[in-house]
């Protein structure tokens, strides 16, 4: 691995950190950062999927307590399993939908004119419905409801065009259906635990012709980096999201796609 290599991958993997677990699109980031930095990483998309692994572990190791309680309790009635089912039925629209149309989603919409363009869109969507969404009456995760969840699942759906962000568009319909900031970020993370790793083992087992042992050195570093930064920027947010609010990544996502878009127009 050279030098260049690994400082590519080491960026890759902060940014993947950054900007998973924040509504600004961490697949549009690496699709923007790959065209500027001509990041030439293992074929197939593998070193993008596999980076992912390391987000998630951080919210596993954040989250550990919760998950180990619904993983004990879940079994029988109570709060536990209330939080359990709901978790399943926000998961499961991206679930049957991504099994469906991943292959025409990669091939018609993974390019950065569309990241750029969702970029602005999610942007607007999120500054409007910051300013205009109505007083909160869900002030905890187990206070989410079926249908809640479900509407929440259909949002995580539209994350599949890439530069709409998972998390962004979890918590954006998350506060449309009366969620408070917090409690709207928790559940979006929780939520990403089943959906990433159900995303990243089908998106692996379907590049798997393309793996490649000799890239495993880029693939680790990015991974750690994407682990170390995503432990941060999950607590964080956690902690500050109910005093700044969503508006300011609305307006970051404005500005960054309509930065690409001249950039890409001019070059």
């Amino acid at each position: 691995m050279t030098l260049d290599s690994f400082l590519n991958a080491l960026v890759m993997g902060v940014v993947e950190g950054l900007t998973e677990f924040l509504p600004i699109s961490s697949t549009g980031h690496l699709i923007l950062l790959g065209e500027l930095l001509g990041f030439q990483g293992p074929p197939g998309k593998t070193f993008e999927i596999s980076i992912q692994l390391g987000a998630i572990l951080a919210v596993v190791i954040v989250f550990w307590p919760t998950l180990m309680s619904l993983v004990t309790k879940a079994w029988r009635p109570g709060p536990e399993r209330f939080y359990a089912q709901n978790l399943l039925l926000a998961f499961l629209p991206a679930a049957v939908i991504g099994a469906t149309l991943h292959g025409p989603i990669m091939r018609a919409l993974f390019n950065p004119y569309v990241v750029s363009v969702a970029l602005i869109v999610g942007g607007v969507a999120i500054i409007a419905i910051e300013r205009y969404r109505r007083t909160p009456t869900i002030l905890s995760v187990p206070q989410i409801g079926p249908l809640a969840a479900l509407i929440i699942g259909f949002g995580q759906a539209l994350a599949m065009i890439p530069g709409t962000s998972r998390s962004g568009a979890t918590i954006i319909s998350a506060l449309l259906v009366g969620v408070e900031r917090r409690t709207a970020a928790e559940f979006s993370f929780v939520l990403a635990i089943p959906t990433m790793a159900a995303a990243t083992a089908y998106s692996l087992y379907k590049a798997r012709a393309d793996l490649d042992v000799s890239a495993l050195g880029q693939i680790g570093v990015g991974f750690a980096a994407a682990f170390v930064v995503a432990l941060v920027v999950v607590r964080w947010v956690l902690r500050v999201i109910g005093r700044i609010g969503f508006t300011p990544f609305g307006w970051y996502r404005i500005a960054l796609g309509s930065f690409m878009l001249v950039f890409l127009a001019l070059r």
